[in-house]
Order: structure tokens, then sequence, then C-alpha cells
């Protein structure tokens, strides 16, 4: 059975628990069989790798660590806050999300 989650890449996402609460970010993965996202900017943390063709020198570097997606929350594109979303039918007979707060549609 798939799951039908409510942020999909490229979205503007809120996070609104946890060590990283408050901040804001861009959606850049979904994992959806563990339920979780990699959010630009937020959760970063510090991997130890050794040298290869990518990065010959080697050493510490920060990266970005997956959140659970019930922590997250989209930003409306109107007022910039973030809402709950909800799904009606658009134009063509798709189903199409929508900010609950101002009902603007979410591209």
């Amino acid at each position: 059975m798939s799951v039908k989650l409510h942020i999909k890449k490229g979205d503007t996402v809120y996070v609104n628990a946890g060590d990283n609460r408050g901040q804001q970010g861009k959606v850049l993965e979904v994992l959806v069989d563990k339920r979780r996202a990699i959010v630009e900017g937020v959760n970063m943390v510090s991997k130890h790798t050794k040298p290869n063709a990518k990065n010959p020198q080697g050493g510490i570097i920060k990266q970005e660590a997956s959140i659970a997606i019930d922590n997250l929350q989209v930003v409306d594109p109107k007022s910039g806050k973030p809402t709950r979303i909800g799904r009606r039918a658009g134009e063509n007979g798709k189903l199409v999300r929508y900010a609950k707060k101002s009902g603007e549609e979410i591209k």
C-alpha cells in the first residue's frame, strides 16, 4: 500500500518539533518508505570521510540528515506561515494540494 504524504520534493517547509524547531528550508529528498525527508540547511550532522575523488583531502564534512515528516509543515505561499494541507479536484479533475489557511493552491 502506497502512503500519500503531505510533503513533496521542492516544498518549503517549517520544522515544528525537535532540536531544529522554528527553522525553514526546502525539501531536497523525501524518503517515503521511512517517512522522513531531507531539508536544506536543517538537522546538520558532521560526517567523517576518507579521501576520495570528490573530496581528495578527506576529513569532516557537514551535511543534512533526514528528519521525520511528522515534524514538518508546508509553508503557506501567501502568508509565509506554516499551514495544514488539503486536497481538492483541480481544473482537469486531478487532485491538487491547497493551504488550509489561505485556500491558496500549492504548486
